[in-house]
């Protein structure tokens, strides 16, 4: 059998390629590694974080039943509206105390196009001179949109508040329609617990994850 022989050039090609193999064969090697580890952790994990959720929801559901009768006899006493977004029930020695709400998103019916159109329709007659396009420019911020498609119903006051200052009375009238069509979507209940601590300031008891 013919002996092959290397140049020193071609040895140290020979070398560099089979140190590049070793090392690729290598890197392939830990990632499936990490995969593998992060598979495992995910499914060890997992089963106890449904558990904690779990609990989590029951318990909300729990103290949500205990303070029916509160919440009830407190409309009753206190005239309170029943769509309120947020009760707050204290001890009487104030170092604790609960609060029951909810979580609105904006939303709006149909109609919101409808004044939306007639706001636009009347500020685009407004831009006139620069004192009147600065007006044009805030309303249209007004009526931008979020990345649901939504308006704020913060930036709407504001729309009001202008669509007032200018005294038109179309522009007025199309800022109403906008309001009419609000239709506030509640997203979630919460649960929010507090105590004071020795300095007198209130302390929040974590009921998250993102809060533990």
């Amino acid at each position: 059998m013919e002996e092959i022989r290397l140049t020193g050039k071609e040895a140290e090609e020979f070398r560099r390629y089979r140190e590049e193999k070793e090392r690729k064969a290598m890197r392939e090697q830990n990632r499936d590694a990490y995969k593998q580890l992060v598979d495992e952790t995910i499914r060890e994990v997992f089963p106890t974080l449904q558990v904690v959720s779990n609990g989590l929801a029951k318990c909300k559901q729990a103290v949500y039943a205990r303070f029916a009768d509160a919440l009830k006899l407190k409309e009753d006493i206190f005239n309170t509206k029943p769509d309120q977004r947020s009760n707050t029930f204290s001890t009487s020695d104030g170092m604790y105390r609960i609060t029951l709400g909810n979580h609105q998103t904006d939303d709006y019916d149909d109609t919101v196009n409808e004044g939306i159109a007639k706001v636009k329709e009347v500020i685009n007659s407004f831009a006139q001179d620069d004192r009147s396009r600065l007006l044009v420019d805030a309303i249209m911020k007004l009526l931008s949109r979020d990345t649901k498609g939504n308006l704020k119903a913060s930036r709407v006051m504001q729309l009001r508040k202008l669509a007032a200052e200018s005294g038109n009375a179309e522009l007025i009238d199309g800022v109403e329609i906008i309001e009419k069509a609000y239709r506030p979507q509640v997203s979630k209940t919460f649960v929010r617990a507090e105590y004071k601590d020795e300095y007198g300031k209130w302390i929040s008891v974590p009921l998250g994850m993102t809060e533990a």
